[in-house]
């Protein structure tokens, strides 16, 4: 079989790790492909993607297309003279992209397809309180992560685990996933499995405002899994009510508290040294925050500056 000649396509950090791993593997990488560059934070000031400033830095060939259908852009694409492609954490390709390639173009997607296709798997794998995840790689076809599966590998979560702990884990068994299901494709030996049961297959909606925002009348578990599956990025976030005054704050560590609680739900107990929420069934106690304007901050330097009333809430 012909040597490979891969197409990368990608955009965040979770890319770059996958991407590093290949070239130090030593595999031929012809192309990068990446989100165009966009302003981003106060300043507005024009932002590289992860990938883009991996490629840069390693003189990679780079394309960042607007358009997946533009002429240009395909022909750009077409003279990489590329015989696969490997797809992590980018976008939907249309069918004249994906299938341009010889061997076809695979994708790597961090949850045990089918559970969990969509934009935001590691995040969901937590907030649903999983005690385990891991990847797949597959041929991309017209839908999204549907494809025929190549390989899977799994991990257990950890209970106190975060998105982010578990993202960095995930990162390194993709790397070796990904590898894997090179040498079988220069081997010749990739053998696929259709994915089954789709309709029953739990999902990774993208995240927004609205789900991620706390509702404290769940059990404790639950906005306990929340908290930390969306920490640290985007963030659980909720509002704290005291002196006729309401701050949108964003929650980045908690712990629980499983014991009848005293208060009402949704009350904020703050002594000198600790902050709990009361919950149906236990405490949340926070341990990282961030109020509107202010850096994230431990509970203990809140609390040295900031003092909450017996009527003080969330909601």
């Amino acid at each position: 079989m012909e040597k490979l000649r891969i197409v990368f396509m990608g955009t965040p950090e979770f890319a770059v790790g996958i991407l590093d791993t290949i070239i130090k593997n030593e595999y031929e990488i012809v192309g990068v492909i990446t989100a165009a560059d966009k302003p981003a934070g106060r300043g507005q000031k024009i932002k590289f993607s992860a990938v883009k400033e991996y490629a840069l830095a390693n003189q990679l060939p780079l394309l960042q297309p607007t358009n997946l259908k533009d002429s240009a852009f395909l022909d750009a694409l077409a003279a990489l003279d590329a015989n696969l492609q490997v797809v992590v954490a980018f976008r939907m390709l249309p069918k004249i992209v994906w299938e341009m390639p010889k061997w076809g173009t695979f994708n790597l997607h961090a949850s045990l397809l089918p559970d969990y296709r969509g934009a935001a798997p590691i995040n969901w794998a937590i907030i649903n309180g999983e005690t385990k995840t891991g990847v797949t790689t597959f041929f991309i076809d017209d839908k999204i992560d549907t494809g025929a599966m190549i390989l899977s590998s799994e991990l257990a979560i950890d209970i106190n685990e975060n998105a982010g702990n578990l993202h960095d884990r995930l990162m390194i068994l993709g790397s070796q996933t990904v590898i894997k299901t090179l040498s079988l494709i220069a081997s010749g030996n990739a053998v696929t499995t259709q994915q089954t049961n789709p309709e029953k297959s739990k999902t990774a909606n993208k995240l927004d405002k609205e789900n991620c925002k706390i509702d404290w009348t769940k059990p404790t578990e639950e906005i306990y899994n929340l908290i930390r599956g969306l920490s640290p990025y985007p963030t659980a976030w909720c509002y704290f009510i005291d002196n006729d005054q309401e701050y949108s704050v964003k929650i980045y560590e908690a712990k629980i508290i499983l014991e009848t609680p005293k208060e009402s739900i949704g009350s904020i107990i703050a002594t000198k040294k600790a902050l709990l929420i009361a919950t149906q069934d236990g405490y949340i106690q926070i341990l990282g925050l961030q109020f509107p304007g202010k850096k994230k901050m431990t509970t203990s330097e809140l609390l040295n500056g900031m003092t909450f009333s017996s009527k003080a809430k969330v909601c």
